[in-house]
């Protein structure tokens, strides 16, 4: 168990990343405990996906009741992630041997390196999807419905695996899918609520096999919620542009480093 006041601090710093960006949840909080704190990663996982849910909860009823969260777009990712988290986390319910857990860390850390490339370059990737998407509106949308269903399947399968994918990974996604109705404020909010009950479910087939650690989980909580909340509130009128860049940058160093553990 880490220090009860360190765990609260990284606690409150993830939870404003989330409620600012919709970013940190996964991608900064579970090297946190792994690389900061020393926890094992299948624990950190396990705990960090009921972290997330809980954390997403809290930002995402600001982000509602703003209406600010593109339902129709978080029903189409639901659609695919949650039976594809229910069939990973089947999977995961083999027990991870000692061997093995340097090949999770190092899945993670691939994952993150995605993730900050993302953060640093997603407005390209929309600046691009909003170029095809005007040249030819009815091409672009025809497929729209069947690879968001797609592309929440593969989020729901990486985030079940590793809790790492809702925040930079999803908001990349909705920039090529939507690009003209993904405001930064809707991109966070809609990215958010879809992240909640993926990882309820993939948190909670890990607590079922008892790899949750409840104290650690506890102790993040009470610093996160607070931030989570305020930071939400925030965020529409905050432009966060500069944050992201700086969350893209960390989330690129914490890559390297799982990368070479």
């Amino acid at each position: 168990m880490p220090d009860p006041l360190l765990a609260i601090a990284a606690g409150a710093l993830v939870g404003a990343f989330v409620g600012l960006t919709g970013v940190g949840g996964g991608a900064i909080m579970t090297p946190i405990l792994v690389l900061g704190f020393g926890i094992d990663p299948v624990v950190a996982i396990a705990t960090d996906l009921l972290f997330a849910s809980v954390v997403k909860i809290a930002a995402g009823t600001i982000h509602f009741r703003g209406q600010h969260v593109d339902m129709q777009v978080v029903r189409r990712l639901w659609l695919g992630s949650i039976p594809a988290c229910i069939v990973v986390g089947s999977v995961l319910a083999i027990k991870v041997e000692p061997e093995q857990k340097l090949l999770v860390v190092r899945a993670m850390g691939a994952l993150i390196l995605v993730s900050g490339l993302s953060m640093l370059f997603g407005h390209l990737v929309q600046k691009l999807s909003t170029a095809k998407r005007l040249a030819d509106p009815e091409r672009f949308k025809k497929p729209q419905a069947a690879l968001t269903v797609a592309a929440g399947a593969l989020l729901g399968s990486v985030i079940a695996a590793t809790s790492i994918g809702a925040g930079a990974i999803g908001a990349v996604l909705l920039r090529a899918l939507y690009p003209l109705r993904m405001t930064p404020i809707r991109l966070v909010a809609t990215d958010t609520v879809f992240a909640i009950p993926v990882a309820l479910v993939a948190g909670g087939s890990f607590a079922v096999q008892g790899r949750t650690d409840w104290s650690l989980l506890g102790l993040l909580l009470v610093g996160a919620l607070p931030l989570a909340i305020v930071c939400s509130m925030m965020a529409a009128r905050l432009d966060a542009r500069w944050l992201k860049s700086i969350v893209g940058l960390t989330l690129l160093g914490i890559a390297i480093k799982m990368l070479m553990a």
